[in-house]
């Protein structure tokens, strides 16, 4: 138990410093000039998509929070029986790294006004995404081929529910890939396209950082490095 409460730990001070460095703990009420009076800048410092991305994101990042509490209580049951990751997930996690860098590249060249390269990394992020979710289902195929089915065990159970998770939110990202396109088609003006990609790639990194927990939790990563960590804790060393 003690371990699980230490990984949600970990999990909110990761979420709490990525909700600071978006700007959306910032009381722009409270900022004032040197005399006392309040900065009227004319804009917000955020727009109501970014904050609306930022809700959805605290929403979407308490379901695989439940969901990965679950699995390490259940974890702890003596009927439960570890599965073998197939292989594929590791260049499938390099794929969906690929992605977010690429929407990376977008974003600077957005802030730079080069429509041609946005269009680019929108294209290549389209290409990742595809591959990723290609990938998964071929995953999902693997442990079907070895006899692991949705109802072969708890752990194998918690894989397909938690990939199967995932994966209808990076199908619900390439719908944001695909309005970044469409905006870059018809030639939007500059603004709104450059908040089109910095929205997706957002995200996008945001699906990269659940992916990267969800792995580490089902390869026994997470447990051991939790482990270690309460050892540390109690022995006051390493062991």
């Amino acid at each position: 138990m003690s371990a699980i409460l230490g990984f949600i730990a970990v999990l909110t001070l990761i979420a709490g410093w990525w909700l600071s460095r978006q700007g959306l703990f910032a009381k722009p009420w409270l900022q004032g000039d040197q005399a006392g009076d309040v900065v009227h800048s004319g804009a917000p410092p955020h727009s109501s998509a970014q904050v609306g991305l930022g809700v959805f994101l605290a929403v979407v990042g308490s379901l695989f929070a439940l969901l990965i509490t679950g699995y390490l209580l259940r974890a702890e049951g003596t009927d439960w029986r570890a599965m073998p990751l197939p292989w594929i997930v590791w260049p499938n996690t390099l794929t969906l790294l690929g992605t977010s860098l690429a929407l990376e590249w977008s974003l600077r060249a957005a802030n730079r006004g080069d429509r041609a390269t946005v269009q680019t990394g929108v294209l290549i992020a389209s290409g990742g995404a595809l591959l990723f979710l290609a990938g998964q289902f071929a995953a999902w195929r693997m442990l079907a081929a070895s006899g692991n089915f949705v109802n072969s065990g708890p752990a194998d159970s918690f894989f397909y529910l938690m990939t199967a998770a995932h994966g209808l939110h990076v199908i619900g990202g390439m719908f944001a890939l695909a309005r970044s396109f469409e905006r870059i088609r018809r030639g939007e003006h500059r603004e709104r396209i450059r908040v089109s990609v910095e929205l997706a790639a957002t995200y996008w990194l945001f699906m990269l950082f659940v992916w990267a927990v969800l792995l580490a939790v089902l390869s026994g990563s997470a447990a051991e490095f939790l482990t270690l960590c309460s050892q540390i804790l109690t022995q006051g060393g390493l062991p």
